[in-house]
């Protein structure tokens, strides 16, 4: 008997622009989470004031937006780009 992966670990594609953020799809959710994280730690773009908004960089920006965006905002706008 073998389960169904559903939700959070079922895996998605990723369109082209987040791709080249995170590399490589299918993922699961939380895969594309982590590595969105990474990312943007390794890049430095969190407000050095308030930790908890991302600047985005060119690469970033195609799929957060220009503006700075709050982390609680960016699942939305991430999840546009998973199909």
């Amino acid at each position: 008997m073998t389960k169904e992966t559903t939700g959070f670990m079922k895996p998605m594609n990723v369109s082209a622009e987040l791709e080249n953020v995170i590399g490589k799809g299918p993922m699961p959710r939380t895969e594309v989470t982590k590595k969105i994280w990474e990312y943007i730690k390794k890049n430095d773009l969190q407000d050095a004031n308030d930790k908890r908004t991302i600047n985005p960089d060119d690469r970033l920006a195609p799929i957060l937006g220009d503006e700075p965006i709050s982390m609680f905002k960016m699942t939305a706008k991430v999840s546009k780009h998973l199909t």
